[in-house]
């Protein structure tokens, strides 16, 4: 098993709850265990740093702190790109000076060393000890599925604080897809705004930025978008069908591009389904590209492709342990470790109750 501390964020049991059950569902099938950190708050996101810098900065820096009185050895892994910025920030502001350090004790009360890693899932999957272990359980294939992967601005900005990638042409998504069988498209919008909250408070010159989205992915031949951010994902989403409709009524073509969260299109080529993996609660219908697998249009898990019940076993440093680290009786319902078996011998994921997974 490999073991994080885990920071939900906000929108984990609301707006991002398909990021939530696929990310479990991913998890679960690849042995990362997730431990939630008691107590957790807002991270403020971009908010609170507009309103005040010390509330910005004490936010996040309270969670991190009660992840390190859980357990300091663990790195904290959160899904949401907002609430890895907010973190990293923290984290970054307090390690650029001690005064730094205890100005944040000061505000949030508490002992807060600043020891651990923020990292946000999209890179805890990425990483090579990780992706092994997802290619161990793929089971079916994206069949050449061309994606264009959005990553946004909060994964990538700034620099020298997120850390992550490469902050104009990222390729951790891009990797993940091509690894499941997706064909990830070369385009120009990886990294561009969606807007963010503005969506919400400037809606005409904010749709603009979705709308230029779509037309370059379209452009480009992606036949999706995915994503690894729970704003950005809401944009695209849910306002997809109000640009189709102001580009029908200026005599411009419509969009057909379903958006998508990378856990989710890793989970249907592990062989899970669309109800399970929350493809079911899209805005925009999601379940009709031909090149998906089976599983989008089944609610029961498929057989794999002929060829993975014969795949090779992999590299003993790739394959994940048979036996799950022991954990109290106290500790959050965490992923189970992947079975030391073959792979045709236990096919079959159990049903999932969304409202069970929140927290992982």
């Amino acid at each position: 098993m490999i073991k994080y501390a885990y920071f939900p964020g906000c929108s984990a049991s609301a707006t991002g709850i398909a990021f939530t059950l696929s990310a479990d569902y991913v998890a679960k099938k690849i042995g990362l265990e997730f431990v939630e950190i008691p107590d957790w708050c807002c991270c403020g996101t971009s908010a609170a740093l507009v309103t005040d810098a010390d509330l910005g900065f004490a936010l996040p820096a309270r969670s991190l702190a009660l992840s390190e009185r859980m357990d300091p050895t663990l790195d904290v892994a959160t899904p949401c790109a907002g609430c890895f910025a907010s973190l990293k920030a923290a984290v970054h502001y307090a390690r650029q000076s001690e005064e730094n350090r205890t100005h944040l004790e000061e505000l949030i009360e508490m002992p807060y060393a600043a020891t651990s890693d923020v990292l946000s899932f999209l890179e805890i999957m990425a990483s090579p000890g990780v992706t092994g272990r997802i290619e161990w359980a793929l089971n079916a294939s994206l069949h050449g599925l061309k994606v264009a992967s959005y990553y946004g601005c909060a994964l990538v900005r700034p620099a020298g604080v997120t850390c992550f990638d490469d902050v104009e042409n990222p390729q951790s998504m891009d990797k993940l897809m091509a690894l499941a069988g997706a064909e990830p498209v070369q385009w120009a919008f990886k990294t561009e705004c969606c807007g963010a909250s503005h969506q919400i408070s400037e809606p005409k010159g904010a749709r603009r930025l979705i709308e230029r989205i779509f037309e370059d992915a379209a452009e480009n031949g992606a036949e999706v978008i995915v994503t690894a951010c729970p704003l950005c994902m809401l944009n695209l989403d849910m306002r997809e069908k109000e640009i189709n409709d102001t580009r029908a009524a200026a005599g411009k073509s419509s969009f057909n591009i379903p958006v998508y969260y990378f856990t989710e299109l890793l989970g249907l080529a592990m062989g899970g389904a669309a109800r399970e993996l929350g493809i079911d609660r899209h805005f925009w219908p999601a379940g009709d590209v031909k090149a998906f697998p089976d599983a989008l249009a089944s609610e029961d898990t498929p057989e794999p492709a002929p060829e993975a019940a014969a795949k090779p076993a992999p590299k003993p440093t790739a394959k994940p342990t048979s036996e799950p680290a022991p954990k109290s009786a106290s500790e959050p319902a965490t992923a189970a470790a992947p079975e030391a078996t073959p792979k045709a011998a236990s096919k079959a994921a159990p049903k999932v109750d969304p409202w069970e997974v929140v927290t992982l």
